[in-house]
């Protein structure tokens, strides 16, 4: 069994890793944005930059509003809706 301060060095290595994440993720976000900027400013979905071709195009689903669905047809939803268990980690 692995001791409790290796298991709370763990947890910090984990914490900092997180945080080191959560910045990459805003800086990748910031990047895509300048991107999606200058396709806009060029009035354009695609645009050929060096190797590459940058998109930015608009994409139209449909999805099932199960919300409006449940009120229009509650009966009918709970004869549909079956219950899952997950595991749930977190660390507070």
């Amino acid at each position: 069994m692995t001791n409790k301060n290796e298991l709370e060095k763990t947890i910090h290595e984990l914490r900092e890793m997180e945080t080191m994440k959560k910045e990459l993720e805003a800086e990748i976000e910031a990047l895509k944005d300048t991107l999606k900027a200058a396709l806009n400013e060029a009035h354009t979905e695609e645009m050929i930059i060096g190797t590459s071709i940058v998109r930015f195009t608009t994409v139209t689903s449909n999805r099932f509003d199960s919300t409006a669905f449940k009120k229009t047809y509650a009966e009918l939803y709970k004869a549909f809706t079956k219950q899952t268990t997950s595991r749930r980690f977190t660390i507070s």
